[in-house]
């Protein structure tokens, strides 16, 4: 008798795909919030983006969806007029003109365990990849200011910015990289900190392990494979649920080859 399909035992994990925002390093609310804060200045604009605004916006995915988002919120008419699409064009170019400079200056930082467990996955053998919203300059630059040259050739496919047409949740972006990585959803695992990114990876077939950020602590978390309050080190263990078990520990390479065999 065949096999059942059921019985059939996963493929080895092959590749790690991680969102950016919030998830390798808590970038909103003093990173991003604060450049649109500056670009909306300088345009004359009179917005300002406070704390709680900020993490309600962030229901919507990519920086110039948000800005239209906004702007048809306070303005309908002018967000709807002839070169409304420029003008948010031009806030997002000055945003993250801003962003990049706090980057650059060293103010926003890797979230505990990342570098580490990035570093260790390369020696394992795994691919890396990102799945984002955020700009590919927005990516390099993070990566190159927490890690140096060790971040040249990191990650073997780079899926961000405007590289497919539609945001998350829709799981374009991850289908996008999974293609280009010429892997199987169930060849890897995805990593996020929202509700949002978590419905993207899930509907492209990914699991997912979530590390919630300041922003989307409360979220609706339903259908990740892990929570956890991040990933750890030696001597900061995290905390969470695993398959719906209650877990304690690091997250190293060769307890997610344990989970993805799972």
């Amino acid at each position: 008798m065949a096999r059942s399909a059921l019985s059939r035992p996963r493929p080895p994990l092959r590749a790690l795909v991680f969102d950016v925002d919030g998830t390798l390093a808590q970038t909103e609310r003093d990173g991003h919030r604060v450049a649109f804060n500056l670009a909306f200045d300088e345009l004359g604009l009179g917005w300002h983006w406070d704390v709680g605004l900020y993490g309600e916006l962030l229901a919507v995915a990519g920086g110039k969806e948000r800005v239209l988002h906004y702007w048809r919120g306070v303005d309908p008419q002018a967000a709807a007029a002839a070169g409304a699409q420029q003008l948010v064009a031009e806030v997002h170019r000055r945003k993250t003109a801003h962003y990049l400079r706090q980057v650059d200056a060293g103010q926003v930082r890797l979230r505990g365990g990342v570098a580490r467990l990035l570093r260790q996955a390369r020696r394992a053998g795994l691919a890396l990849a990102i799945a984002t919203t955020t700009s590919e300059a927005n990516v390099h630059s993070l990566l190159r200011a927490n890690l140096g040259e060790a971040a040249q050739g990191l990650f073997a496919c780079v899926g961000a910015g405007d590289c497919v047409p539609r945001k998350k949740p829709d799981p374009a972006i991850y289908l996008w990289v999974l293609q280009r990585l010429g892997l199987a959803a169930d060849e890897c695992l995805a990593f996020e900190d929202s509700a949002v990114g978590l419905r993207a990876a899930v509907d492209a077939g990914l699991r997912t392990i979530v590390t919630p950020a300041e922003y989307t602590l409360q979220q609706d978390f339903d259908g990740a494979w892990a929570v956890l309050d991040g990933l750890g080190e030696a001597r900061a263990t995290v905390r969470g649920r695993v398959a719906g078990q209650d877990w304690s520990g690091v997250v190293g390479v060769s307890q997610l080859r344990e989970w993805a065999r799972a």
